[in-house]
């Protein structure tokens, strides 16, 4: 090796450091995301292991050890006589029509402000995104007297009702800026094909927004199915509880 060799390193040594390098940050990287999630379902793993062990057993060695016997009568035993069946069933029943609701108006309501303009469509779109300012709370005892009113009160009716209503303002919200970044050279394109609006909708730039419907799907059930709020006020019966309010009760 020549001396200039020695004080001026090549392109190969310097590429082969330059992977050496990025084969380490990878590495550190993976590993540290393996600690993150080890940590973050270290939880569950508890409660997967004390979910087959009896009372006793969790008395006697605590939480986190293994258990000696699985009792697999614990998962029959909460499913019939602590009514899960009955709560799940009434879970899946408010969330699944509400997310559906919230959305197919979030996404009529965002296609018009931000492909159909009018005029007054941004006062009305303030208007609707007003929802979002709203706490809950300050609803309740109006709401809870109308559902009595109309004879309601006791169903499942005012929880899906409600969480429609306020999901519109961040479904539209989302819907109308996702829609917005699509450019309206696709939708006149489609127009002068001999696509109507609706086509144009269902047809073009629906396709194009899965990734937001999924993100928003993913929030809107999230919300609606760990609200414990509106079904402690709306219902009374056992019958009518929720999963979260079931749990509690």
């Amino acid at each position: 090796m020549t001396k200039s060799n020695q004080i001026f390193p090549s392109a190969k040594d310097e590429g082969i450091k330059e992977r050496i390098s990025e084969r380490t940050v990878n590495i550190l990287i993976y590993l540290t995301l393996t600690i993150l999630v080890f940590i973050y379902i270290l939880p569950g793993l508890g409660v997967i292991m004390t979910s087959v062990k009896l009372d006793s057993e969790i008395a006697r060695e605590g939480l986190w050890t293994f258990p000696k016997q699985i009792h697999w009568d614990n998962y029959r035993e909460i499913w019939t006589e602590a009514h899960v069946d009955v709560y799940m069933r009434n879970s899946f029943l408010v969330t699944i029509p509400a997310v559906a609701l919230s959305i197919t108006l979030g996404v009529l309501l965002g296609y018009v402000f931000s492909k159909l303009p009018f005029r007054g469509s941004e006062a009305l779109f303030v208007f609707v995104l007003a929802g979002l300012f709203f706490p809950p709370q300050i609803v309740l005892i109006p709401l809870f007297r109308f559902y009595n009113a109309i004879g309601v009160y006791d169903t499942l009716w005012p929880m899906i009702i409600t969480h429609v209503a306020f999901g519109v303002s961040i479904c539209t919200l989302i819907m109308r800026n996702f829609f917005a970044s699509i450019p309206m050279a696709i939708r006149e394109a489609a127009i002068v094909d001999g696509a109507n609006e609706w086509q144009v909708l269902t047809r073009v730039i629906l396709p194009v927004s899965l990734p937001a419907l999924a993100v928003l799907a993913t929030l809107q059930f999230t919300w609606i199915w760990n609200d414990f709020l509106y079904p402690i006020i709306f219902t009374q019966s056992d019958d009518m509880r929720t999963i979260m309010v079931g749990l509690i009760t």
